[in-house]
């Protein structure tokens, strides 16, 4: 493992205006931002919080992709809902992508986000050595 801190940006307008990376690997932890629906302009399953939630999780996943990790690197979610009614679905999502491995996962009931068609924000945490099962 590096010592080194290595940032990844993902083209979000977010991120320049804001000032801060999609993902961050610092020692064996890569963590990745609050990643919505979006990518670029375009927001996928609009009004759907099961396909939004699938989209954010696959922007995430590409995120530590680019730091040679995959699905069974990650060890921590975090799910950020506009509605508590979405918890159903938005946990459906999480269910087919990572039951195979697990993580601790946190859903929590926000006020709103900064686009209101957005129904769901995600984030993840990924560890860079050795996972056992």
């Amino acid at each position: 493992m590096s010592d080194a801190v290595r940032r990844v940006q993902s083209g979000s307008p977010w991120e320049e205006s804001f000032g801060f990376a999609r993902a961050v690997a610092a020692g064996d932890r890569v963590l990745v931002a609050g990643t919505t629906p979006f990518k670029g302009d375009v927001l996928y399953g609009e009004g759907d919080p099961y396909e939004q939630a699938k989209a954010a999780f696959t922007s995430a996943l590409e995120a530590i992709g680019e730091f040679g990790l995959g699905i069974g690197s990650v060890v921590r979610t975090r799910m950020y809902l506009a509605h508590t009614r979405d918890l159903d679905e938005v946990g459906r999502a999480h269910k087919e992508l990572f039951d195979s491995v697990r993580p601790v996962a946190t859903f929590l009931v926000v006020d709103g986000f900064v686009d209101p068609r957005v129904l769901v924000s995600v984030e993840l945490e990924a560890f860079r050595g050795t996972v056992d099962s």
